[in-house]
Order: structure tokens, then sequence, then C-alpha cells
């Protein structure tokens, strides 16, 4: 059997791991101790690393269907712990989190599982696999009263300071448009990989597409009124064609305000007879790893008007933020201003264009809460000391996502298969009983 494309790849990742180590700390008695469902490639980046910087966390034990890989996943990453089944890592007494990057189908259920044993849970997006379960988890009455676990959805870079700088910088109300646009080369994911799955809830918008869509809601600080169009790409005939490899969206929102969604998992270099370079010609086909990364956002802002000196001057404001999914590694943002002045018949008298560019990579001063941060923290990192503030009820950098908050993101998911003409991710199996028994 021949190697997969992200076995050619790991050597890779296993780079970016070094080269992103943080320094290691020594731990504190009151530590929270999680437990990882799943030998899942996205731990270490999501969990392991981070953890090695913050004095509150052990990764102390995992658990995968497999318990050979679960073993060798222990050894490489120092898990002291490898329980048989999820079932007894949930059940562990001396587990006080658990952290759920299990395929989206399976989200519900092992997430359910463990706040009913009591137990704080950080569970990767999508949350789950529809509104409908979103609904049943987050607003479970497990969640409310005294001492109730904390449920986080774990889109992490909405945690950093690099995002809320770019949200500083304009009133929602001034957005009249707004893109946002990720994608990863093809041969990256396998076709056959769990995220091409139905049955587990897969599909680009399920995927890659949370991030772009979360973050048009953020830019508009608002709901989409409807979804205007939605496109998918499917998968190859031969595939799971209930999945989407690729999707395009519209969305309006309110004060007259467009969105725009693009989303591939399998991106390849598009070239058009006529249209485009001879580059594009040249590599027609073959995985695109130069003009869709890294992924950006691009806001328009209203045009203001004003006088001076019997001149019209037009300003109008467009903010580029580059790599809002990956801040921490490199980020740009570039604010982009041009003006106008027309005389009294309404000439162009001159133009002037101006760009100032800002990042952040810990909170401001006067931001962030009781949080600065350090320049070396990614992301997760960043999401992980919100977690760790929660659980333990202290105030932190004041970020968060709450439960309704994420039944709203699933509900924009939702929407946007409907439009698209797709069936919605299936619900879990664990959830039918109940709205059977309900009905």
């Amino acid at each position: 059997m021949g190697l997969s494309p992200m076995d050619i790849l790991n050597p890779v990742g296993e780079w970016v791991e070094w080269l992103t180590r943080p320094p290691e700390i020594p731990k504190k008695d009151n530590a929270l101790r999680f437990g990882i469902l799943g030998a899942a490639k996205i731990a270490p980046q999501a969990l392991i690393i981070p953890a090695r910087s913050h004095a509150e966390v052990i990764i102390a034990a995992v658990a995968a269907r497999d318990v050979k890989k679960a073993e060798r996943f222990a050894k490489k990453y120092g898990i002291p712990i490898v329980h048989k089944t999820y079932d007894d890592l949930i059940s562990d007494p001396a587990i006080d989190c658990i952290y759920n990057p299990l395929p989206n189908g399976l989200h519900y259920e092992w997430t359910l599982k463990a706040l009913k044993a009591g137990k704080h849970v950080l569970l990767e997006k999508p949350a789950t696999s529809n509104a409908e379960e979103a609904k049943d988890l987050f607003r479970n009455s497990l969640l409310s009263g005294p001492n109730a676990p904390v449920l986080l959805e774990a889109r992490h870079c909405q945690f950093h300071p690099a995002w809320h700088t770019f949200l500083s910088l304009f009133d929602p109300k001034d957005v009249e448009e707004a893109s946002a646009r990720a994608a990863i080369p093809a041969l990256l994911f396998a076709l056959d990989d769990i995220r091409f799955k139905y049955d587990l809830a897969g599909g680009t918008l399920m995927d890659l597409g949370t991030y772009p869509l979360s973050a048009l809601r953020s830019i508009f600080g608002a709901e989409p009124l409807s979804v205007t169009s939605a496109t998918p790409r499917l998968m190859p005939a031969s595939l799971d064609q209930r999945c989407d490899h690729a999707m395009q969206a519209a969305y309006s929102f309110p004060d007259g305000g467009v969105g725009h969604l693009w989303c591939d998992l399998g991106s390849r270099v598009r070239y058009e007879k006529g249209k485009g370079s001879w580059w594009a010609w040249l590599f027609a086909g073959r995985p695109d790893f130069t003009t869709d990364m890294p992924p950006w956002i691009t806001v328009k802002l209203r045009a203001k008007n004003g006088l001076e000196n019997d001149l019209a001057i037009t300003t109008q404001k467009t903010i580029v933020m580059n790599n809002f999914m990956g801040p921490h590694v490199w980020h740009r943002i570039d604010i982009n201003t041009a003006t106008t002045y027309r005389d009294t018949a309404g000439e162009v008298v001159r133009e002037e264009k101006h760009t100032e560019s800002k990042k952040a990579y810990v909170w401001p001063e006067g931001q962030g809460g009781d949080i600065k941060g350090e320049d070396f923290w990614s992301t997760y990192r960043y999401m992980l000391e919100a977690f760790v503030d929660r659980v333990k009820g202290r105030k932190g950098s004041g970020v968060w996502l709450d439960g309704e908050e994420s039944i709203r993101q699933m509900e924009a998911i939702d929407e946007t298969y409907l439009k698209a003409g797709m069936a919605l991710r299936p619900t879990s199996v664990e959830l039918r009983p109940l709205r059977t028994a309900g009905a």
C-alpha cells in the first residue's frame, strides 16, 4: 500500500511542532488534568504543545479505538496514562477535563457523556453535526446551576489579540461588504479522509469553512438575514457526493451588508482559456500553494463624504487581514484609505491613497483583561488560557464563545447547506430516540 499525502507531509508537521515548541514550565499542584479522546493529528497543535507553557494544565491520559495507536501517541508526547476505551477515560476520577477532537459525527455523543461524568470539555469545531444537536448540547440542564462543567467550542483564532485588534478598526454597522477566504492545497488531505464522510458529518464547510463563516458573523456583529447563494463543488463521482469539497456562498446582513465565503480543501490552480497568466496555464490542475494562502479577509467600509474648501471629499476604507486563521505564525492587517477630491463640477481634482499596517501578538495595554500574553503564544494557547480561566472562575482576557454563539454558528452552517441543495449532516443516533420520544 502506498504512502498517503499526509504520510509524506508528516515530517513537515513534526518540523513545525519543533519550531513552535514553547518553553516548558513547572506545573502547579492544582493543575487541571486533561484526557484526550482519540489520537488525533490536531491534538499536538491544539492542546499538547500549548499545555507545555501553562502551569495549570497537565496532559494526563489518552484513549483511542486502536489501543496500539494510543500507546504510540502517548509515548511520543509523554502522556503517562493510556485508557483502553473512551468510556474508561471519561470515567477516570483523576481527569478534570476532556479534549474532544473526534470526527464531527461523534462530537455530540462523547461530549454529552463527558458532561454527564462532570468533566469540563474543550470541543473541536464544528461543535456538532447540525443545529439540532447544538441546541440539545449547549442548552442541556447539565450546563446550568452551580458548579456546572464548562463547555467550549474550539474556534481558536477568535481568541488571539490580532483578531480583536482587527475587529476594533471598524464599526460593524459601517461594513458594506466583507469576504473571507480559506483554502488548503489539493493532496494535503486524501479524498477518502474522514473529513469527507457524510455519516461522520463531513464536508469542507463543516471543517475549514467554519472559520470564514464565523469570521463573517463576527465582522457584521449579527446573524445573516439570508443565504443568498451557495454553490458547492462536490466530491468526485466515485466518492461521497453528499459532501462538499469546496463551497462558495453569499449572505445578506442587516443594514444592507453583504458577506462572501469561499472555502476549499482541494484547491488547485485554475486556468480559463483567454484569461489568466502563463503561470496559471502551465500549472493548471495542480495543487495551488500560492493564491489561496494564507487565508485572508477583506472588509470594505461604506464611503464617507465631506466638504473642504469647495471640494467634495469621498473617503473609502478597505481593511485586509492576512492569515486570520494562524496569526501567531505571521499576520498583517492593512488599512487602505482612498480619498478622492472633486470640484463643484464633479471633476476629479486629485486622488490620494494611503496604507497603514498593524500587528498584534499580545494584548495591547488596556485590552485583554488580566492577561497580556506572550509573543510565542499561539491561537490555541490563548484559547487554552481562556478555558482554564473559565474553569477556575477567573475573569481572564474576557474573550469567550458561549453556547448560544455555537448554536447560531451551526444554524448558519445548516442554512448554507440547505441553500446549496444539500442534506444537513445526520443527527447522532444518541439524540434520535430522544427526539422521537418527545414528538
